[in-house]
């Protein structure tokens, strides 16, 4: 039969579920806590009774990611939570105060009055360079049953100045082998297309003249002295070549040294100490003829022979007569106590230049021993820190970045000491 609907007539509406969503049974649950909740503590406050812990706990606790009015017990910071965070902000502190501390004990001391427990490589500038390796043989390769044993006087020579070289071979067990000696030459090292330097031969000698101690002991020794060969005037690194002959095989090796023909400045008058500003200070005078930034180290041993310190001038100097003055820190005095009298030795330096190769234009040595100083009185020196603007801005920030590691790990926990410093006295 035909249905009497009409074609535009709208479809019946459907009829809504008999089950209520599970969305609106959430916030329905919801509802109906705060809805208890409220009720309990409204009617605590109108009658002046507290809200009965068994009722608040028996009111129903929705659960759903839309109820915002509970703290749930995840949400709170569980103990190894609290214990990493602690331990970061110790580490913090801890990190902070070694950072303060090792700079402000660090530099305590000026950068040229500095003790010799900091720089042993400077200690001994004059000992002789040695050093033991395989024989190296001419045709390429080593022979590790021959161990050769070698030395060289000094690496940087200033005009004037001459260097040994010494060789000996051994075996394993460090017999000394028969060796000989077939050529030794020496030749400045170019660049391409510079003119070559004239070779100079140098005679090895094993009978106890020269440069040899000990006669026939298998150990030969050469001199260079480049002011009196063809090599006056060469100015960069000269490279000897020694060819020799141990057990039927030939070997070579090679010994660099740093030659520099002209004297930028010479050593005048007598060198004289006296104590100022708290600190006992070194005068060596100076001709300077070249005028620019001279570096000249100097070592202190006291009088049992100890080395002290290093010191070091670092300036630049004008034309003429000159001052160089090699400080002794007064309270580097006080903290090394060293037996007086204090003794200066082994002064060396040069002038620095730029932008050439090589570096620098060396002074005349001072070897060994060039001033004793009078016995002062321990009470003469200062014991104050060194200061500079450097420093104090230096430990300004440092001093901010510690607090602050402080004040940080103390509001966290209040009641737990902090970290004791390194070199700060006790504080909460």
């Amino acid at each position: 039969m035909p249905s009497s609907r009409n074609r535009n007539d709208k479809p019946p509406p459907r009829r809504p579920s008999a089950a209520p969503r599970p969305r609106l049974r959430r916030l329905a649950l919801a509802a109906a806590a705060v809805a208890v909740i409220g009720l309990l503590v409204w009617s605590a406050m109108d009658h002046g009774a507290p809200v009965p812990a068994a009722a608040v706990a028996q009111a129903p606790a929705p659960r759903g990611p839309h109820f915002f009015g509970q703290v749930q017990a995840t949400d709170l910071p569980l103990p190894d939570d609290r214990n990493n965070r602690r331990r970061q902000l110790v580490e913090n502190v801890q990190l902070a105060d070694h950072t303060y501390c090792s700079y402000r004990t660090s530099s305590q001391y000026p950068v040229g009055s500095r003790p010799m427990t900091e720089n042993p490589d400077q200690n001994r500038p004059n000992d002789p360079v040695a050093s033991t390796n395989p024989m190296r043989l001419d045709s390429g390769g080593a022979n590790t049953g021959v161990q050769l044993q070698t030395s060289q006087s000094r690496v940087y020579m200033a005009s004037g100045e001459s260097v040994a070289f010494s060789l000996r071979a051994v075996d394993a067990g460090g017999k000394t082998l028969p060796l000989v000696i077939t050529r030794a030459l020496a030749q400045g090292i170019t660049y391409a297309g510079t003119r070559q330097t004239p070779q100079v031969s140098i005679p090895f000698v094993d009978d106890g003249t020269g440069a040899d101690p000990v006669p026939n002991d298998g150990a030969f020794a050469g001199v260079l002295a480049p002011a009196q060969t063809g090599l006056a005037a060469f100015n960069g690194t000269i490279r000897t070549e020694v060819r020799y002959n141990v057990g039927g095989k030939t070997g070579v090796v090679q010994f660099d040294v740093i030659y520099t023909p002209e004297l930028p400045a010479v050593w005048t008058g007598a060198p004289r100490e006296a104590v100022e500003e708290g600190s006992l200070v070194f005068h060596l005078p100076l001709d300077v003829r070249m005028p620019g930034r001279y570096i000249v180290n100097g070592r202190v041993d006291d009088a049992r022979g100890h080395a002290v310190a290093l010191l070091t001038f670092n300036e630049v100097l004008g034309p003429g007569p000159n001052d160089i003055k090699l400080t002794m820190f007064g309270k580097l005095l006080r903290d090394q106590t060293p037996a007086p009298p204090l003794t200066l030795r082994d002064v060396d330096g040069y002038l620095l230049k730029e932008n050439t190769d090589p570096d620098r234009a060396l002074l005349p040595r001072l070897q060994g021993k060039v001033l004793t100083a009078a016995a002062h009185s321990p009470k003469s020196y200062s014991d104050d820190e060194w200061q500079s603007e450097e420093r104090s801005r230096y430990l300004a920030e440092f001093g901010k970045d510690l607090r602050e590691a402080r004040g940080r790990l103390a509001a966290f926990d209040p009641a737990a000491p902090l970290p004791p410093s390194e070199c700060m006295p006790a504080t909460r």
